[in-house]
């Protein structure tokens, strides 16, 4: 599935739908479920007593860290230089926290420690973006080492065969239930049947925002369902925290902590909207470098604030990866014109480039 990339199609709640009304109903259900605006999103790892998500951008001549060109796995969405993006400073940031350092990313050790291991990447085109980074990066370490390439529609996979490593990647966006009934395609937020293909694996990463946003021609559903209640719509904030709750449920009856290790790629902000960094006529097009002040004007993104409510009802152990503070700093690392696609990109990422520190992060939690 191809994806339509107009601002005004992803960005529901800064758009024509954001009426009194709207407004209304979105603090009346945050109200409800107990959540704050306010409250900051807080990181569940701390390594050494320091927030590795919480730092700043700096330039290292080392980055980046794999050549685009010899990855075999990274997709023609992604691929900024092969559609020759004429700027290469992006590449060269490297994410520093304030109070510590993280581990330097090593692809050799990785296999080793998840030798035998299955590794399952469960979400959007953000989960196929950091999917296809991650075999890119270990790939650099062990680029004589075989390797077979399986990709479909619901479910591909990246397999380092010396080392009996699987890496997969299982496509769907809202976590929830997608089903083809009479009336037609209905998006389900209490249902979770295609879990099933997920049991079994060592590591779970899952992600789910990108598409709760899609309306019109780009949205994949008819009518979305709650229980016995069918509809044709209804505020998107509220379906985000209804099927998340699902997805917490089930979690907390389907996974064996002692067996699989559980985390939740945070939310992947977009850079359609300038005024979001205080730079009202543009957009990612044409940036070439971070945002560099000390918060993001934007501030903390509204799924990001339900995300972290639904994570701390979670019974099992789910770690945040909370990518999200840092990769808003990064409104230089989409493709926006330099990919295979056509028109504007700020959802998506570069490769090499953002999604690279998320598995930097990624590593620094599983062997910090």
């Amino acid at each position: 599935m191809r994806f339509l990339f107009i601002p005004s199609v992803l960005l529901l709640f800064l758009c024509s739908c954001q009426t009194a009304k709207a407004d209304d109903e979105i603090e009346n259900f945050l109200n409800a479920a107990n959540i704050s605006t306010t409250s900051s999103i807080g990181a569940t790892m701390l390594a050494s007593g320091c927030n590795i998500f919480r730092g700043k951008w700096v330039y290292d001549a080392q980055y980046p860290l794999y050549d685009y060109a010899s990855c075999p796995f990274i997709d023609t969405e992604f691929n900024c230089l092969l559609y020759k993006r004429p700027d290469k400073l992006y590449l060269k940031y490297r994410w520093q926290p304030f109070s510590c350092n993280i581990p330097r990313f090593n692809g050799l050790y990785f296999l080793e420690k998840w030798r035998g291991k299955n590794i399952m990447f469960v979400g959007d085109s953000l989960s196929f973006n950091m999917w296809a980074s991650l075999g890119c990066m270990i790939h650099s370490w062990v680029p004589k080492a075989r390797y077979s390439l399986i990709r479909k529609e619901g479910l591909s996979e990246i397999a380092f065969l010396d080392y009996n490593v699987r890496i997969l990647l299982y496509r769907t966006p809202y976590l929830v239930d997608m089903v083809k009934e009479k009336e037609g395609v209905v998006l389900k937020l209490d249902s979770i049947r295609g879990g099933d293909a997920w049991r079994g694996m060592d590591l779970l990463i899952f992600n789910s925002w990108h598409w709760w946003t899609h309306t019109g021609r780009s949205q994949p559903w008819d009518y979305i369902q709650d229980g016995v209640k069918v509809q044709k719509d209804m505020n998107r904030l509220i379906a985000y925290y209804i099927g998340m709750t699902t997805w917490a449920r089930w979690v907390d009856r389907n996974v064996d902590p002692s067996k699989t290790k559980v985390i939740f790629q945070g939310i992947s902000p977009t850079h359609y909207l300038g005024r979001e960094w205080n730079a009202p006529s543009r957009s990612c097009a044409g940036e070439t470098q971070p945002y560099f002040g000390a918060r993001y004007p934007a501030g903390t993104p509204l799924a990001s604030i339900v995300l972290n409510k639904v994570l701390s009802r979670i019974k099992n152990p789910v770690y945040l990866l909370d990518i999200t503070t840092l990769s808003q700093y990064r409104k230089d690392a989409h493709p926006t014109y330099y990919s295979e696609h056509s028109g504007l990109d700020c959802s998506h990422w570069c490769l090499p480039g953002l999604p690279d520190t998320w598995n930097e992060l990624l590593y620094a939690a599983l062997f910090g």
